[in-house]
């Protein structure tokens, strides 16, 4: 009987996708790692948004996760910047309780461009469903080209 959980995935059913975490909170940035490569990720992190970009060409993730409030580049300068790539990765936008309210963070990611926000505190579970579900319907759709 279904519980409403949403069970990981046999991580070696998956072909391995490429994760780009971007957090100024180091015990959830390890957390977060944690939790993708038990779910068969591969994982690099960066400590706030101008040192993700610097990652972004070279490791090529297909999904960036990236809080918004952050020391010297913010999530949003980041997600703008990821979106005016040739070929961007997935994003999921995720914060706090800040100024004004998680609520308007949240929404400004996803009009700027997130593909996806989560408001913390989250479980790990729901960050790695949410982008199971992201790479996969990025994969489906890769396939379903002609050539």
């Amino acid at each position: 009987m279904p519980t409403g959980r949403s069970t990981p995935r046999d991580p070696a059913s998956r072909t391995s996708g490429k994760v780009l975490l971007i957090d100024d909170d180091p015990a959830l940035l390890w957390l977060m790692g944690q939790a993708f490569e038990a779910a068969g990720y591969k994982t690099m992190s960066a400590e706030n948004g101008r040192k993700g970009l610097s990652l972004l060409d070279a490791y090529k993730p297909d999904l960036v996760v990236t809080d918004i409030v952050m020391p010297e580049m913010e999530g949003i300068g980041a997600i703008l910047q990821i979106r005016r790539k040739a070929s961007p990765p997935k994003i999921i936008a995720i914060s706090g309780v800040g100024p004004g309210g998680r609520r308007n963070y949240l929404s400004w990611a996803k009009h700027l461009g997130a593909d996806a926000v989560l408001a913390k505190p989250f479980r790990m579970s729901q960050i790695v469903a949410l982008s199971d579900r992201l790479i996969d319907n990025n994969s489906n759709h890769l396939e379903g080209r002609g050539s």
